[in-house]
C-alpha cells in the first residue's frame, strides 16, 4: 500500500512550481493593463490632497502592482475597506518604495511604515509585507518620503472630503 505522503509530496512540489512559474511569467496584458482609479479628495491635518481610491476587492488587490508611473509627493492611493481589521500590504510587483499609513474609521493614524521596500522576488515575502497592529479601515500609500514631506505623525488626522 502506498503511503499518502508519497503521493502528496510530488503534488505539493508541482503546485509550488506551477505557482512560481505563473507569477514569473505573468501575461503582458495583465501587467500592462491601465487601471483608472476613481479620484477623491482627502485632508490630512490641514493639507488637502487629491488621491486615487481603491474601494473594491479587485482594485485593492491590484492597487499599485506593475505600475511604472510613480505617485507624486502630493498624491497617493487610498485603499478603503468595508470594516476595520488588520490589513497586510504585500509589495510584490510594486516598482518603487512606498510610505504606508493605516487609519482607523475615525481617521486616526494607527500604524505607519516609511520607505517600505518592494519585493525583489516572491521568496522574500516576509521582508516586503507590512501589517498594521491595530484595526484600520483605510490604508494610504504614497511615494517614499510622503510621510516626512507632509509631516504626518501619530497624532495626524485623516478626513475624507470626497471619494
Amino acid at each position: 500500500m502506498v503511503k499518502k505522503i508519497t503521493l502528496l509530496i510530488p503534488v505539493i512540489i508541482s503546485a509550488f512550481i506551477i505557482g512560481i512559474l505563473g507569477i514569473v511569467f505573468i501575461p503582458s496584458d495583465i501587467t500592462n493593463k491601465d487601471i483608472d482609479f476613481s479620484k477623491g479628495t482627502i485632508k490630512i491635518d490641514e493639507k488637502l490632497l487629491t488621491i486615487e481610491t481603491a474601494d473594491t476587492d479587485f482594485d485593492r488587490q491590484r492597487w499599485l502592482t506593475f505600475r511604472d508611473e510613480k505617485l507624486s509627493l502630493d498624491s497617493g492611493l487610498l485603499l478603503i475597506y468595508d470594516k476595520p481589521d488588520l490589513y497586510a500590504m504585500w509589495l510584490l510587483n510594486i516598482r518603487y518604495p512606498l510610505d504606508l499609513i493605516w487609519f482607523d474609521q475615525e481617521g486616526n493614524v494607527v500604524y505607519t511604515k516609511e520607505n517600505a521596500q518592494p519585493c525583489d522576488t516572491i521568496l522574500d515575502s516576509s521582508e516586503c509585507t507590512f501589517k498594521n497592529t491595530k484595526p484600520a479601515k483605510f490604508v494610504l500609500a504614497g511615494m517614499s518620503g510622503f510621510i516626512q514631506y507632509h509631516n504626518i505623525s501619530g497624532s495626524s488626522k485623516l478626513e475624507i472630503i470626497s471619494v
